[in-house]
């Protein structure tokens, strides 16, 4: 049975809502829009900010939707509490229902970085961790500047806690791994971002992007890609 969970999870992760409504809302298909991604950054850069957050809410029940789950068909088996968001996490960033064959012959499989469905794991394991891991991720959306620190907060952040509330004897100790292995995923999935933020080239946002777009204003050179 817990086996089962997992491969259901993995399957309710792997739908594109951010995809679906976007389209549903601009006629566009997000993965020709900014990262190609079908997240929420993505899906808010292709079609506003209610888009964005209806994207996120539903990503996020992705998660907390698996761990539901494995309570009710694999009751008191820990590592398919564990296993059933993580699946959904690797289902939003590589859907089967987004498979595609490139130019080499090879088949892709596309999707997410994995932020909202790794809150929403987070969330069903502990949920307190709606307001701190959004509280976090809030700050570094908005304060930092940057999107994918906002999505990388979010393992880190969820490590943290359930490191505390294990070493308080509040959970077991395997919900750390759960963070963990939910933040190698989240970093694996952003790649690209980490390289951009090392070379200053990540695309800011809320007060960073207007900067940016104010810059060349300013008599700076506008180094944004044409």
């Amino acid at each position: 049975m817990s086996i089962l969970v997992v491969m259901i999870s993995y399957t309710l992760g792997a739908i594109p809502f951010g995809l679906l409504l976007v389209r549903w809302k601009t006629g566009k298909d997000v993965r020709l829009v900014g990262s190609g991604r079908t997240g929420t950054t993505n899906s808010m850069r292709a079609a506003g900010y209610p888009v964005g957050i209806l994207t996120l809410i539903l990503d996020m029940l992705k998660g907390m939707g698996t761990v539901w789950l494995a309570k009710w068909l694999a009751p008191g088996i820990e590592w398919a509490l564990v296993g059933a968001p993580l699946a959904a996490i690797l289902g939003h960033n590589y859907s089967i229902f987004l498979a595609e064959r490139g130019a080499d012959g090879r088949v892709r499989l596309r999707g997410g970085a994995g932020g909202a469905p790794a809150l929403g794991g987070a969330v069903g394991l502990y949920p307190l961790n709606l307001v701190i891991l959004v509280g976090v991720g809030l700050i570094m959306f908005f304060g930092v500047g940057y999107a994918s620190l906002a999505t990388m907060s979010v393992g880190v952040t969820a490590t943290i806690v359930f490191a505390m509330r294990a070493w308080l004897g509040y959970s077991p100790w395997i919900y750390v791994l759960y963070g963990v292995f939910a933040e190698a995923l989240l970093l694996w999935a952003l790649r690209p971002n980490i390289r951009a933020l090392i070379d200053g080239t990540e695309r800011g946002v809320g007060w960073r992007a207007k900067n940016a777009s104010a810059a060349p204003e300013n008599g700076k050179e506008d180094s944004t890609p044409k």
